[in-house]
């Protein structure tokens, strides 16, 4: 076995950035999928939890997790802040972006879309967002720059698209998260005519689709969790697209929570790069079938199957990685 530690430091980052990233999503995974449809949210998603912390633990890196399940006093593990890693002062140092299930209540209700995910970039380079929400739009590859704008109307938006794609609006698909708080701009989409795809859960997912022309999806629109911003951020940074983030604040407390992360505009609008800097890596593994990628299926003979994607923001590089494992 190739000791990490003497590894020059290029092949070094290709092998942590890269496929090491797959293995600890696949591992997530497979540990949340044995609680798919047990209706115990919090179950399924402590076991990924903890599969992932332990997965990213035995890895040669000196990571920080900048986007985690929460704080250190309201997580007892893979909170903001905390070192992971076997080569802490040592190896490269990078930040870290996670959600071990994006979707707690799909796995628990066996629906679909729900992921393992990760993103990594060189330290300083992803935004330490506040657990808060976020307005977001996004679009996929091909547009040009700024086609999108929050301070525009929902309107305006889908027409800029639609102009630019050569189609009339009620052309356009949408994907918004189903929430009341959304009722307003499902109205709005309903006007204009646009096709809507709610979906339960799962934004991360609902962003990526805008860049694959095989899930129709021509927008993505809605609030939504800003770590979840950030961790879809980084996989369009890869793969090409747009993305507009603006934090929302529903109390003082909030707002204190993002002066603490050093937030110090609070109407500001984020774009791609402000989220997601640098060469980043973003990672993803399924855990039930979904547009983007298969789930965990367990087989005869104690055989469990995967499937992930990975990419790098450098390179441009997408990998689909089918894995089987015999447990």
């Amino acid at each position: 076995m190739t000791d990490q530690s003497q590894m020059p430091n290029s092949d070094l980052l290709d092998r942590v950035l890269v496929l090491e990233m797959v293995r600890v999503t696949e591992a997530a995974a497979i540990a949340a999928a044995k609680l798919i449809g047990r209706g115990d949210e919090d179950a399924a998603d402590a076991a990924a939890v903890e599969a992932m912390r332990a997965s990213l633990n035995k890895l040669y890196i000196d990571g920080t997790v900048v986007i985690g399940e929460g704080e250190r006093d309201e997580a007892p593990m893979l909170y903001i802040g905390e070192k992971v890693g076997t080569g802490e002062g040592k190896a490269p140092k990078i930040d870290i972006a996670l959600d071990p299930l994006e979707g707690t209540t799909i796995t628990a209700k066996a629906g679909p879309n729900a992921l393992a995910v990760l993103a990594i970039a060189e330290e300083g380079n992803l935004l330490n967002a506040p657990d808060v929400y976020m307005d977001k739009m996004a679009v996929g590859p091909g547009y040009s720059p700024d086609i999108i704008d929050l301070d525009k109307s929902v309107r305006e938006n889908v027409e800029a698209v639609a102009n630019e794609k050569g189609v009339s609006p009620a052309d356009i698909i949408v994907c918004v998260l189903d929430r009341p708080r959304h009722e307003k701009l499902i109205t709005e989409l309903r006007k204009i005519g646009c096709g809507i795809m709610l979906i339960p859960d799962g934004d991360v997912a609902g962003v990526i689709a805008t860049t694959d022309e095989d899930t129709t999806v021509d927008m993505y629109m809605g609030s939504g969790g800003a770590p979840e911003g950030v961790l879809a951020a980084a996989a369009l940074r890869c793969v090409g697209g747009q993305f507009k983030g603006r934090l929302l604040f529903r109390n003082d407390d909030e707002r204190a929570r993002a002066a603490k992360w050093g937030i110090e505009d609070l109407d500001k609008i984020y774009d791609l790069k402000e989220l997601a800097k640098g060469d980043c890596i973003f990672a993803a593994t399924g855990v039930t079938d979904g547009s983007l990628l298969d789930g965990v299926k367990k087989l005869r003979r104690g055989v469990m199957t995967t499937e992930s994607v990975v990419m790098r923001a450098s390179s441009g590089t997408v990998r689909w990685v089918k894995g089987e494992h015999r447990t």
